[in-house]
């Protein structure tokens, strides 16, 4: 219902007159929804504009699959390469999957994780969110077998011809599985088992370079840059950052 001008200047008035305690609650028992959706909207705003003044941009998608680096190391592998590329460390960053751990040995002991490991690897590469893989021999036998590794030798013939020639004595090749009919052959589908593969050039071997070998690795670790990556220019600027570093 309508007030009338009287009605109005009354209320102001009884208003006005309350104690400040009873202006609080008169505000709250009629106000308090308009004032609960304002303060929600808010708040909303308020984190929205902190996610996006504070969010991070990936420069670069990095796994380590089967490979456990150190503080130091990770450090150098991550904020290492931002600073060498000029890169804002407080607006910009390396992505890291830390800890993949891959592998078809049915003795392991934790085959959860090693299934959640391969599917979280599957998932980011299907979603062209991994560009560049450190791992040990049997994560690269995993990633070559998969077709998930690019022809390196081709790619810096390609792109970067005199990053090739620095990173041709790290270069080791690995098998790339073209045919495999091994589950009709399981299934009595074929009458004989047939896999097809050709060797790549596909990773390079680390452990002569200083960064990795100062950090004591005890396994071979192996880099791949992998296939689909939309991010080939920082790939191999990567590639090239891991090859001079701590020279």
């Amino acid at each position: 219902m309508k007030l009338s001008p009287q009605e109005k200047a009354a209320q102001k008035a009884a208003f006005r007159a309350m104690r400040p305690e009873k202006k609080l609650e008169h505000i709250w028992v009629y106000y308090k929804w308009p004032i609960l959706l304002t303060l929600a909207a808010l708040f909303i705003l308020g984190s929205a504009l902190h996610r996006t003044l504070t969010q991070k941009q990936p420069v670069l998608y990095l796994a380590f699959a089967n490979v456990v680096a150190g503080e130091d190391l990770q450090e150098e592998l991550t904020l290492g390469f931002l600073r060498d590329a000029g890169e804002d460390p407080t607006r910009r960053e390396v992505f890291l999957y830390p800890e993949l751990y891959l592998s078809d040995d049915a003795e392991i002991i934790n085959h959860e994780y090693a299934y959640a490991s391969r599917m979280k690897t599957m998932g980011a590469i299907q979603a062209q969110k991994m560009d560049v893989v450190l791992m040990n021999r049997e994560a690269y036998d995993a990633f070559s077998q998969q077709g998930y590794l690019s022809d390196l030798a081709a790619l810096l013939e390609e792109e970067e011809p005199s990053l090739r020639q620095r990173a041709l004595p790290c270069l080791t090749e690995n098998d790339v599985i073209l045919e495999d009919n091994t589950i009709e052959w399981q299934l009595d589908e074929a009458q004989e088992h047939r896999v097809v593969t050709e060797s790549v050039h596909n990773a390079l071997v680390l452990d002569s370079l200083p960064l990795i070998e100062e950090a004591g690795m005890s396994d071979q670790v192996f880099l791949g840059v992998i296939a689909n990556s939309p991010r080939l220019p920082e790939a191999l600027a990567y590639v090239n950052y891991i090859l001079t570093a701590g020279s």
